[in-house]
């Protein structure tokens, strides 16, 4: 009897370097689900060092917000690049060096003591969140066994973990040591760089040369749709991935400073604020999935853009009860949107996983670097409570998913047209 195809594709290339997929998944899976824990947190913990640089340096809002950018604008630009050029060659070692990226630019950020060194520090390490994504999903697929639902999930827990933890690190331990605490961080590259390197290891092991043609084969197959239509689907994905990342980004790069502005917290208090918000992030991207399992992901994008309209436009006038309450909600239904959005983005273009996990994972750094950059303009001007009036209005762009066809009967349409 033969094997299936899928066991072909992934067999190792010589009896010496065999691999049990049933032993190797699991292993693999966990090593990827913690190397993203670790890239996320040291990525989540940039805004939050933010009063620290901001007292250090003497830094105005506008500033701020190009911090931001430079560290998003890096991965936006590099993560599509990385996507489409590992899709037909597959690179095994290059996530423990997008890791050493990352370890450079935290040492660089622990001793920097000019504003431009800052800038290059954190353009460095939004490289190494570059390359990280998209090969580390493909790696994730790889590793499955063919259960990509749950190799997925156990990836993105790692993320979500992280992004919710890297506040508090910085909170409790970054800001009462100061800049040069963040040194220690730099372990935590270091801990996933050896990680990589074995996950590398086993990548190698299980990559054939015939991976590639299988992908462009398969991409060739199922590309049902022309070229001007996917290039309409997408653009409209991006308007939706618009309007949740530039909300989002203004929570993450200046709410400890609403925070602290208007209802006159510490640090600390502020920096525990943002880690609940981080964790309702974390908990929505991974409800979302499950939902847009059961309910598909028209409906999922619906729910999520559009219902979180009412409670963005009641946060600037709530109290600190509300609008912890509020945050809670907000992070719950944004973050919802994700999985679908990037589900739906797979359908429309199919087969090529690196190109459209790299493209919308880079699209939404780069939304957020730019809406920080932009909001920290509109907070010297007017004041930062305004960022949040403006913003509030953000999710009403969600109306545009009513122009996003059930996938399944749009390509029966287009088959049944060329026949």
């Amino acid at each position: 009897m033969s094997k299936p195809v899928a066991a072909r594709t992934q067999a190792p290339l010589s009896a010496s370097n065999t691999v049990s997929p049933q032993a190797a998944t699991m292993p693999i899976l966990l090593s990827l689900s913690f190397c993203h824990l670790l890239n996320d947190l040291i990525q989540s913990l940039i805004p939050a060092l933010y009063p620290l640089l901001k007292a250090e340096f003497d830094l105005d809002f506008v500033q701020i917000g190009l911090i931001t950018l430079a560290f998003q604008l890096t991965a936006s630009l590099l993560q599509p690049t990385v996507g489409f050029y590992t899709d037909k060659r597959p690179q095994p070692y290059s996530l423990a060096l997008g890791m050493g990226s990352t370890l450079i630019g935290l040492l660089i950020l622990s001793v920097a003591h000019t504003y431009t060194v800052v800038l290059i520090a954190a353009a460095l390490i939004g490289t190494g969140s570059a390359i990280f994504h998209p090969e580390a999903s493909r790696v994730a697929r790889m590793a499955s066994g063919g259960r990509y639902g749950t190799a997925q999930a156990l990836f993105q827990v790692g993320g979500n973990a992280g992004q919710a933890i890297g506040p508090l690190l910085a909170a409790f331990i970054v800001l009462p040591y100061g800049q040069g605490a963040i040194a220690w961080v730099s372990m935590a590259a270091l801990i996933a760089m050896a990680f990589l390197t074995r996950v590398g290891v086993w990548y190698g092991a299980n990559l054939r040369p015939s991976v590639k043609t299988v992908q462009h084969s398969t991409a060739a197959r199922e590309a049902d749709l022309p070229r001007a239509r996917v290039l309409f689907l997408i653009t409209i994905l991006m308007v939706l991935l618009f309007s949740k990342n530039v909300y989002t980004a203004s929570l993450t790069s200046f709410f400890t400073f609403y925070l602290i502005e208007r209802f006159d917290l510490s640090i600390q208090a502020a920096q525990i604020q943002l880690f609940i918000f981080m964790t309702a992030i974390a908990v929505g991207t991974l409800v979302g999935g499950a939902l847009t399992d059961r309910i598909g992901r028209r409906p999922m994008i619906w729910i999520s853009i559009l219902g979180v309209l009412p409670f963005t436009m009641a946060m600037p006038y709530a109290d600190l009860f509300w609008t912890g309450i509020l945050t809670i909600l907000i992070g719950l239904l944004t973050a919802s949107a994700f999985p679908a959005v990037l589900v739906y983005a797979h359908e429309v273009m199919p087969g090529r996983v690196g190109l459209v996990s790299g493209m919308f994972f880079g699209f939404s750094f780069g939304l957020g670097g730019l809406g920080a950059a932009i909001m920290g303009g509109v907070a010297d001007a007017y004041g930062i409570a305004v960022v949040y009036k403006i913003c509030s209005f953000l999710p009403i762009l969600g109306i545009v998913a009513w122009f996003l066809p059930d996938m399944t009967k749009e390509k029966n349409r287009y088959r049944s047209a060329a026949i």
